[in-house]
């Protein structure tokens, strides 16, 4: 985004940001995107008057007499808050991006349309209830009747800066919204939170290079010994059972000099979409359930707290949407967090149930090799089978001449090695002359290109009432495929997996497949009965944190790539030792930041001599050492530099840069299993002629550390503070990534100290190849207390306004960063208690 931005930049924003800051019309200009939170607001297409009520951190709390009117008055409130954030997404969706930031944008606007977003998002409409479609074009409604009455720097102050011009010339308008234009906002969190396909493409290039025991050696099998899955039983309700052939890597003589450069942009494209989307490194999430047999109150708690990338504004913003008289009419009472651009409350709690979600990351994306044969067709079972073809065509700002791809399909899908002007071409021309024996491009075939009826089933949740409810409509959330938690105030909890998780004929999706071969066509899906489920656990304890669902007697292969499970282990021994839990204690676990992979690497870290006393020094501080990582640990700062360094010595001299260590769980897991294996060839240095061994390497991290950290921080151990190393910068998607500093000031919030650290329970991630800034955090905390809604907490990551000096801007963030939460007023007295402000919306005169 960075380097996208430099155009517009040297073509006058830096003088144009001056003069809004300097000049005398600057507050104006900040201030006039800050929509009106009182008043009354003419809206078409109203039953009867709804009112919004806002707190004095700006959530607004919605009543209806209709769902058409809850939806149409959220539409509008969104786009009052966080419209160009919406209008934002809705380019990255669709591909378009090069019309707003010209052509530094179009790598990954190729890659989008390649993939086909937005069509699967059109095509799905067809597939949703009238109900939900409805509820869609309500939304629409809602946000097209602001759009009416607001453009330019009225929109938000992002306008104002970047000055768009359209193609044609006249200032930038931005498109009425539209349906597809919520549902494709799905599929990019399905691309976000579902597959492993960087770790095949990883796995792929170390095939290149290395033999296979090398690499399984990198990706350790899940410890069940240690740490529990998420489920202890692996029955099905039905469903039999399924075996699946493994499949070996591919051949050598496969991985070509142009596949692999192919897979290169592969993998730098779609690294890219993770930050456009607002995911970061060391992604996952925390969600667990108590009964009441486990709280104070009798009644059970349920706490979510989802690692995203952290963005400004964050990626949720809070809602309640509540019907006037609640009944089947108007069956809608629900509160929590919702995507800006989708209607509906995405988690959260209604009048009779909570729920929360953390990924279950099935493996649902698959690379298949085709082989070509010509530069339309590939082969399939010794036969030639033609390719689909479909041209797009892209706007591109500062440029009369729009940009033309053909984006071929197989089978499979998307041939997604096209992406890049060099592949295709190095492409056909491979499969037009045969310069090689066999020429190879890269398919995708992955289950959300596939259309569904995820919007029906959120409606269908935001609406369910017990148990048997939820069920029902998670078996039709397709993707992305979650962990679903639940608990009512019966006093019910359970455990669901939806999804569409492909069945595979061979192979595990560990590896790209022969796409020529019918035996690796995927089988069908997982079906819903089938899928891991728990109600009621006789322990009363469902812990959720992206660790293994099922053990490994499970019938079906949902994948091998999941987190090792160090924050669920912590989080489910906390909970064991609790005692009597409420609101505040449940947070309090969200907030604990014991180090497990420390804890485990102490006793190698200790036995190495070091003579020096100033090196010692650093050693020393671990000596008496909690494993705790608050912001002002010194213990804490010393061993994540060693860590790091760790990391790069063992590692750096053997693998591509591009698959160096982020030293997360898994890396835990494998460094776990590397120091009970003093030999091993992982750690001699290449670089050097001797041969070097464990403690060689232990101790030259210690010592680098030392060094490291006092040329960062201190001299003197006591100075040392790991949250002086570990800050959060909060970061405007688009113009907070300019790279010019006035600019960035404008957007950007920041930095902060924060404790935590990757793959612990208060999980502020950071990639151990880049350096020791957050990188994804726990985007929003909540505790939902089913014996009383209104003594439930949440808290989001910055605010609900996505207006730059608004003062709900990032007004939650101070409180986030102390690990504190607000109080979350659900009952109409409650909400009545924090009322600052009130919008009335009412029909027109010519409606009535």
């Amino acid at each position: 985004m960075r380097r996208l931005l430099r155009v517009i930049v040297l073509s006058g924003i830096v003088f144009a940001t001056l003069l809004l800051v300097v000049a005398g019309t600057g507050v104006f200009v900040v201030r006039h995107s800050f929509p009106g939170y009182d008043g009354t607001v003419e809206l078409t297409g109203l039953d009867a008057d709804v009112e919004v009520v806002r707190d004095g951190n700006g959530i607004p709390q919605i009543y209806a007499d209709k769902p058409g009117d809850l939806f149409a008055a959220q539409g509008y409130v969104h786009a009052q808050d966080r419209f160009f954030e919406m209008d934002f997404r809705r380019h990255v969706t669709a591909g378009r991006l090069a019309e707003l930031f010209g052509k530094d944008a179009l790598e990954t606007d190729k890659f989008v349309r390649t993939l086909g977003w937005r069509r699967v998002a059109e095509k799905e409409l067809a597939l949703l209830t009238p109900t939900t479609r409805q509820y869609l074009d309500d939304y629409a409604r809602g946000v097209n009747a602001y759009l009416d009455t607001h453009e330019g720097s009225a929109l938000s102050l992002e306008y104002a800066v970047l000055s768009l011009k359209d193609p044609t010339g006249p200032d930038y308008h931005p498109e009425p919204w539209t349906a597809a234009d919520s549902l494709a906002w799905l599929k990019a969190m399905a691309w976000d939170l579902g597959g492993n396909m960087d770790d095949e493409i990883t796995r792929t290039k170390l095939a290149a290079k290395y033999p296979t025991a090398n690499i399984a050696s990198l990706y350790p099998d899940y410890p069940y010994e240690r740490n529990e899955p998420i489920i202890a039983s692996a029955g099905v309700t039905k469903g039999g059972t399924f075996t699946t052939a493994s499949a070996p890597p591919p051949q050598r003589g496969m991985l070509t000099k142009d596949l692999l450069k192919s897979l290169d942009t592969i993998d730098k494209v779609a690294k890219g979409l993770p930050d456009l989307i607002g995911r970061g490194d060391g992604i996952g999430s925390n969600s667990w359930v108590v009964s009441g047999e486990h709280t104070t109150t009798g009644k059970p708690l349920l706490a979510n707290d989802p690692h995203l990338g952290a963005t400004m504004p964050g990626i949720w913003t809070q809602v309640g949407l509540h019907c006037n008289n609640l009944g089947t009419q108007c069956p809608y009472d629900v509160s929590g967090f919702s995507f800006s651009g989708l209607p509906g409350v995405v988690i959260g709690h209604n009048n009779s149930i909570s729920w929360g979600f953390t990924n279950l990351d099935p493996d649902v994306t698959d690379l298949y090799l085709e082989k070509f044969a010509g530069p339309n067709a590939v082969m399939y079972d010794n036969k030639r089978t033609g390719l689909a073809r479909r041209e797009e065509k892209f706007k591109v700002a500062g440029q009369d001449k729009e940009e033309t791809i053909i984006v071929r399909e197989s089978r499979h899908g998307p041939i997604i090695s096209d992406v890049g002007d060099d592949e295709r071409e190095t492409g056909e021309l491979a499969a037009k002359k045969l310069k090689s024996p066999e020429a190879y491009g890269v398919a995708i075939q992955w289950t959300a290109l596939t259309p569904g009826r995820t919007a029906d089933a959120l409606f269908a949740i935001n609406r369910a009432q017990n148990w048997t409810q939820f069920r029902a409509a998670a078996s039709i959330f397709e993707v992305p495929s979650q962990n679903l938690v639940y608990a009512d105030r019966e006093g019910h909890i359970g455990y669901q997996a939806p999804g569409r998780v492909p069945i595979r004929n061979a192979g595990f999706g560990d590896w790209p497949v022969p796409g020529w071969d019918s035996r690796y066509h995927w089988k069908g899906y997982i079906p819903f009965e089938a899928m891991p489920t728990e109600a009621d656990p006789d322990d009363g304890v469902i812990v959720t944190a992206n660790q293994a669902v099922v053990p490994q007697t499970y019938p079906y292969h949902l994948t091998d790539d999941w987190d090792y499970g160090y924050r669920s282990q912590q989080i489910l021994e906390r909970v064991r030792a609790a005692g009597k839990l409420d609101a505040n204690s449940m947070a309090s676990i969200q907030l604990d930041t014991k180090n497990r992979n420390a804890e485990q690497l102490m006793p190698y870290l200790l036995h190495v001599q070091i003579n020096d006393e100033f090196d010692r020094q650093g050693q020393d501080t671990l000596r008496t050492w909690d494993f705790t990582q608050p912001a002002d640990s010194a213990p804490a700062a010393y061993f994540n530099v060693v860590w790091r360094n760790l990391l790069q010595l063992t590692f750096h001299d053997q693998l591509p840069e591009s698959t160096w260590p982020d030293g997360g769980s898994r890396w835990f897991e494998v460094m776990r299993n590397l120091v009970t294996q003093p030999n091993s060839t992982w750690w001699d240095n290449l670089d050097t002629t001797q041969r070097e061994s464990r403690d060689d390497i232990l101790r030259e991290a210690l010592v680098n550390a030392r060094a490291e950290i006092t040329t960062k921080m201190a001299r003197e151990p006591s100075n040392w503070q790991w949250g002086r190393l570990h800050k959060l910068t909060l970061t405007n998607q688009t113009l907070g990534k300019s790279g010019v500093g006035v600019v960035d000031k404008l957007f950007n919030r920041g930095p902060y100290e924060l404790g935590g650290g990757s793959s612990i329970v208060d999980a502020t991630s950071w990639d151990a190849a880049e350096g020791y800034a957050v990188t994804s955090t726990p985007s929003m905390r909540m505790v939902v207390d089913l014996s009383d809604f209104d003594k439930s907490r949440w808290i989001n990551l910055t605010g609900v306004s996505g207006h730059a000096f608004s003062s709900n801007y990032i007004d939650q963030t101070k409180l986030w960063v102390r690990g504190e939460t607000l109080p979350w007023a659900y009952t109409r007295g409650a909400v009545e208690a924090t009322r600052k402000h009130t919008l009335t919306f009412t029909k027109p005169e010519k409606d009535n």
